[in-house]
Parts: structure tokens; sequence; C-alpha cells
């Protein structure tokens, strides 16, 4: 779903183009965001885009030592910024200001180098994308562009973007990647870039399998894009969500507003119904399909980690933050 989509296989071998335009300075005015800031373009005024941002903080720019070995730490998950399933093994992973955990009844454990992950999302088994700031023990660039990891986060490589864009928003799908930088950007191999219009900046993206549909979490509303993000429209009546995503069936839609109010639509986001309450304001959420096929929402609040196999009204507490 919007973090746990197949991103086209172009994105390891940088062999499919879509028909996109290369990027070059001539066609894309580089956002360039300040060494240890949030992008300015995002803090509006808006609750939810607030809330989203909210974790942003300085981070140490050394590139001196090798990466962090595994290791728990669940005070440290206070700043998540995005939860999905690798389906490699189902397991649960967190990415948070201080790196990349998976979820564990014993202990959240820490994999690989510390990084300040915003943008993220599983492409495939043990195959994620990322996005953020590099940690005090990496030779990533600051902001580290787009990155990826074939080995479960073990370790990350730059695809692209590398000192541009700090993607805070991240959709991936079989047709490529969508990011927001400050710009909302469309990659089919997650190398070559193209700036897409949207009507308003966007908390959160999420993609449908094949990348047709988009839904963005804005302070004007749910937009969907049916074109894969080129043009946008406001969802009439929809409420004001900061996360949402795509349920497997394709047609469902899954989101949480600012108070943690869970609402699904079966309609593609035409019409949307309250399902229950996370008592909690949202940090992270993922929808994917469970090993028994069913949909599986995950959602990581200030509280706790909770997931739902009936699109919210039921909720279960996986841990306790």
């Amino acid at each position: 779903m919007g973090h746990a989509h197949l991103l086209a296989a172009g994105l390891a071998g940088g062999s499919r183009t879509g028909g996109l335009l290369p990027v070059n300075d001539t066609t894309l005015d580089r956002w360039r965001p300040p060494a240890r800031q949030c992008p300015a373009a995002l803090a509006t005024g808006a609750v939810l885009v607030a809330v989203a941002l909210s974790a942003c903080t300085a981070v140490d720019e050394r590139a001196d030592a090798a990466p962090a070995a595994p290791h728990s730490d669940t005070a440290a998950l206070n700043h998540v910024h995005g939860v999905a399933v690798d389906p490699a093994d189902d397991s649960v992973y967190l990415a948070a200001h201080a790196g990349l955990y998976r979820l564990s009844a014993d202990g959240d454990v820490r994999v690989g180098p510390e990084i300040d992950l915003m943008g993220f999302a599983v492409v495939g088994p043990g195959h994620f994308i990322a996005s953020g700031h590099p940690g005090p023990a990496t030779d990533l660039p600051q902001p580290v562009g787009l990155i990826e990891s074939t080995d479960g986060g073990q370790t990350w490589q730059v695809l692209s973007r590398a000192g541009e864009s700090d993607f805070h928003a991240l959709a991936s799908s079989s047709a490529g990647v969508l990011g927001f930088d400050g710009s909302l950007l469309s990659s089919a191999d997650g190398s070559t870039w193209q700036r897409r219009e949207i009507l308003a900046p966007p908390a959160s993206l999420a993609a449908t399998a094949d990348g047709t549909r988009v839904l963005a979490t804005t302070d004007q509303g749910v937009l969907l894009s049916t074109d894969g993000g080129v043009s946008w429209s406001v969802a009439a009546g929809s409420p004001l969500l900061q996360l949402v995503d795509w349920a497997p069936d394709g047609r469902t839609a899954v989101g949480v507003d600012p108070a943690g109010i869970v609402w699904s639509s079966p309609d593609s986001g035409a019409s949307w119904t309250e399902q229950g309450d996370l008592g909690a304001a949202p940090q992270a959420m993922d929808v994917s399909a469970s090993p028994d096929g069913r949909s599986r929402l995950l959602v990581v609040t200030g509280a706790a980690v909770v997931e739902s196999f009936d699109n919210g009204r039921t909720i279960t507490e996986l841990r306790s933050n």
C-alpha cells in the first residue's frame, strides 16, 4: 500500500524510464532544504501537517564510523515516521528518528545504521526505500535523498537526489515512486524525476499497487489522483485525515485523523465512515495483506503500536510505547 507496494523492478536495475524526462537544473528547480532543518515548504499552519512534521530535529552530520550493530532501544521510538511489513518474514519495521527498528516481543531491535528516516516504504522482500538525514555513524549525504536497502535495512545506498531531497512522504507502486520534498516528484526508476503539480502539500501519500490511483492527505482534505499523480481533485466530503493508505483490494482506503479516529472508504475515497478510536494521535500507519490474506492495519501512536484486521473497528495493542 502507500508504504508497502511493489516498486518497479527498474528501481534496482535502473532500466525503466516510463517516459519520464531526466531531471536537470533547467527542467526542475532544485529544492535544497537547509542543513539541520525540516523543509520550510512543509511547515504550513495546518494541524495535520504540523503534527506530521513535529518530529523533525537536528541531526549530527559526522560520517566517521561503521554502521551501528542491531540493539534494543524502545525509548528511541518516540519519533516514528513510518511503519511497514516486510513480506520476507512478516516482520514489522518502524522507521524512526534514531533509525530502523524491527518490532520484537523482547524489545524493538535497531537494524543497520542510525539514520533519521522520514519517508519510508517496503518495496519487496528485504527491499526498502527511504529518505531523511544521516546519523552520526554514516557517510550518507545531508539530506540523504532517496536511499535503498536490499538487505532488510542492514545497509543503505543512495539511488538519487543526494544532498537535495528529504522526502517526508513516499508512495511506491509497480509504476514507480512519488515523493514530496517541498515539491511533488515522480520517478519510474528511482533515478530520474519529473515534477508534478498538487493542490496542497501532502502529509502522506498512498498509491494503489499499479500506481494508477493515489491519495494524499492535506489541509484541504483528501486529494485523489486517478492518473498516477499527474492531476488531482479534492475528495468531496472526506474527513481531515493525517495519514492514509490503500487496502489490498485496491478499492478500500483507510485513514487516521489527527485525533486518532480511524476512517475507511469502500469506494476509493468517495465516501468515508468512522470506524474506531485509537485514543491517541497517529505517528505512522500502514495497510498490507496478512499471510492469511486479510487486510492488516498497523498504526503507531505516541502510546502504542496497534493493529486491526477489520479496517479499524477492532483494535489490538501489539506493544506500548
